[in-house]
C-alpha cells in the first residue's frame, strides 16, 4: 500500500466542461421527449434523413448494422461489460470497474425510464422508441473508456475533453446508424440515446468519485 489517493475516474481536469456539456445534453432529452411524447410515427426530421423501413439498408452493409445491433443486446452487452470490467482489474483499476457496472446500469435505467414516460412508438403499439437503448449504451461504454484514457494518458482539459466528446459521437453515430438503418429507432431517437448517456455517465463516474473517496476516507480514520 502506498497510501495514495485511488485515480478518479471523472478526472478533474475535465469537470468544469464535461459538467455543463451533460446538463445541456439533459435537457435536449427532455425537450424532445415533450416534442415527441404519444407519437407514433416519424417526425420532419426523421423522414428527412431515412425512413424508417427495415430493409433501409442491403448486404453487406446490412451485416454490419445486425451485427452491431447485436452488441447492445443481452448476449453481446454482457460480453462487452464483462471485457470491460476484467481490463480496468488488470489494470489495477477497481474504482473505473464500478464505473462500467454502474454506468451501465444508470443509463439503460435512464433510457428504459424515459421510454415509459415519453411513449413514442415505432411499428406499432408496445415498441417503445425514445430513447434508442443500444445508442445510448453503446456511447456510455465509449465515454467511460474515454474517461479511462484521459487519467492514463495524462491529458489536459482541452485534448481530454475532445477525447470524451470525439469517443462518443463515433460509437453513438455507428450505433444510430444502424438503429436507423434496420428500421429500430427513428433518427430523433438515436439523438436522445447519444444525450441521455451524455447527461448520465459524468454525474454517475462524479458519484463513484465521491462514493469513494468518502469509504476511503472513513477507512483511513478507522486506522488511526
Amino acid at each position: 500500500m502506498t497510501g495514495r489517493p485511488a485515480p478518479s475516474v471523472l478526472p478533474l481536469s475535465l469537470r468544469p466542461w464535461l459538467g455543463p456539456i451533460a446538463v445541456l445534453a439533459a435537457l435536449v432529452v427532455g425537450a424532445l421527449g415533450v416534442l415527441y411524447s404519444g407519437h407514433s410515427e416519424p417526425g420532419t426530421v426523421d423522414r428527412w434523413i431515412t425512413p424508417p423501413t427495415a430493409d433501409s439498408v442491403r448486404p453487406p452493409w446490412r451485416h454490419v448494422a445486425l451485427a452491431l445491433d447485436f452488441l447492445g443486446e443481452p448476449a453481446g452487452s454482457a460480453m462487452l461489460i464483462v471485457a470491460g470490467v476484467v481490463v480496468c482489474l488488470l489494470l489495477r483499476r477497481p474504482r473505473a470497474a464500478v464505473l462500467v457496472v454502474a454506468g451501465v446500469g444508470t443509463t439503460v435505467g435512464a433510457t428504459t425510464l424515459i421510454k415509459h414516460l415519453v411513449g413514442r412508438t415505432i411499428h406499432g403499439p408496445g415498441n417503445l422508441s425514445y430513447p434508442s437503448g443500444h445508442t445510448a449504451f453503446a456511447t456510455a461504454l465509449a465515454l467511460m473508456a474515454a474517461l479511462f484514457a484521459t487519467d492514463r494518458l495524462g491529458l489536459g482539459r482541452t485534448a481530454g475533453t475532445s477525447l470524451v466528446l470525439a469517443s462518443g459521437l463515433a460509437a453513438g453515430a455507428a450505433m444510430g446508424w444502424a438503429e436507423v438503418a434496420l428500421g429500430a429507432h427513428y433518427a430523433t431517437d438515436v439523438l436522445g440515446g447519444w444525450c441521455t448517456a451524455l447527461a448520465v455517465i459524468p454525474a454517475t463516474a462524479w458519484l463513484v468519485d465521491r462514493i469513494a473517496d468518502r469509504m476511503a476516507d472513513a477507512g483511513r480514520r478507522e486506522r488511526r
